[in-house]
C-alpha cells in the first residue's frame, strides 16, 4: 500500500512520527503540502492502493478520488446523525441540537453547553461555553475568521455539559482495536498508563454493534455513570498522541488493506 501524507501539519506535534515509521517499515510514500490554492489531489505514481493521512482538507479532497483504495473514509457514517442511531444510549451527547454558527441559541439561566463543529471538525475547537462566552466567541470569529470554512452559516452542534472523569482514543482497523491511549484526565482522577479493561470492553461491544468504517477512530470517556462514546473521527485526519504505537497502526493498515 502507498501512503500520501501531508507535510504541513503544525497543530499535532506527533504528526511527523509517521514519516520515520514509514521509512523504518520500508513503505513507499510521498508527501503533499496543502494550502488554500490546492483544490484537487494528484500523485506521481500510477497506483490506486493509496491511503491518505493529514488534515481534514486532505481527507475531503482525497474522497473525490473514488478509485483509490482505501483512500479516504471522510464523511459517510462518520456523521453524528448516522452513528447516533445504532449507538443511542451509549453516546455522551445524545441530546444534541444542530444550528448555524451565527444563528440564535436558547440558553437557560446559568446553563453551560458543550459546542463543537457539526461536519467540518477542525474549524474551531469544541469546548464548554456559557452564553456570554459563546456570544463573544462567535462575534470575534466572524469579525476575524481564521478559516473561510467558518462563517455564519457553518453548522455546529450543542449539548448539555456532562461530568467526565477521563477520556481515551481508540484506533480501529477491520473491526479490531489496534491501540488505545488516554488523552485527558479530569479533576483529581489519577493517571493510568493503559486504558482500563472496562473501557476496552465497552468499545468492543460498540464496534460489534456498529462499525462506522473499515478503519476509524473512536473517542470514549468514563462518566460518573458509565463509559460513553464521545465522538467518532475519520482515521485519515485523526491526530496522534504521544503514547500511540504508530508503527502498529501503520502495520495494521497495510496488512488489512492489502488483503
Amino acid at each position: 500500500m502507498y501512503f500520501l501524507v501531508q507535510s504541513n501539519i503544525h497543530s499535532d506535534p506527533d504528526h511527523d512520527r509517521i514519516f520515520q515509521v514509514l521509512r523504518d517499515l520500508d513503505i513507499e510514500f510521498e508527501t503533499i503540502h496543502l494550502d488554500s490554492s490546492v483544490q484537487q489531489i494528484t500523485i506521481a505514481p500510477e497506483r490506486k492502493d493509496i491511503f491518505v493521512y493529514g488534515s481534514v482538507k486532505l481527507a475531503r479532497l482525497a474522497k473525490e478520488n473514488t478509485d483509490w483504495y482505501p483512500g479516504s473514509f471522510y464523511g459517510g457514517n462518520h456523521l453524528f446523525e448516522i452513528y447516533a442511531k445504532p449507538y443511542k444510549g451509549n453516546l455522551l451527547n445524545d441530546d444534541i441540537e444542530v444550528f448555524k454558527f451565527g444563528g440564535p441559541i436558547i440558553w437557560k439561566t446559568g446553563e453551560q453547553k458543550f459546542i463543537k463543529p457539526y461536519k467540518e471538525a477542525k474549524i474551531f475547537t469544541g469546548a464548554v461555553f456559557t452564553e456570554v462566552k459563546w456570544t463573544h466567541f462567535v462575534q470575534n470569529a466572524l469579525e476575524k475568521p481564521k478559516t473561510p470554512l467558518l462563517h455564519a452559516n457553518s453548522l455546529v452542534q450543542a449539548s448539555t455539559s456532562k461530568s467526565i472523569l477521563k477520556e481515551a482514543r481508540l484506533w480501529i482497523v477491520g473491526g479490531q482495536i489496534i491501540d488505545a491511549v488516554y488523552y485527558k484526565f479530569h479533576g483529581d482522577v489519577l493517571f493510568e498508563g493503559e486504558v482500563a479493561p472496562e473501557g476496552i470492553e465497552f468499545a468492543k461491544k460498540m464496534i460489534q454493534q456498529f462499525s462506522v468504517a473499515e478503519a476509524f477512530v473512536m473517542d470514549i470517556c468514563l462518566t460518573n455513570d458509565a463509559w460513553k462514546i464521545v465522538e467518532i473521527n475519520c482515521i485519515n485526519s485523526a491526530g496522534f498522541y504521544p503514547n500511540l504505537n504508530v508503527s502498529s497502526l501503520v502495520k495494521a493498515l497495510g496488512i488489512y488493506f492489502s488483503k
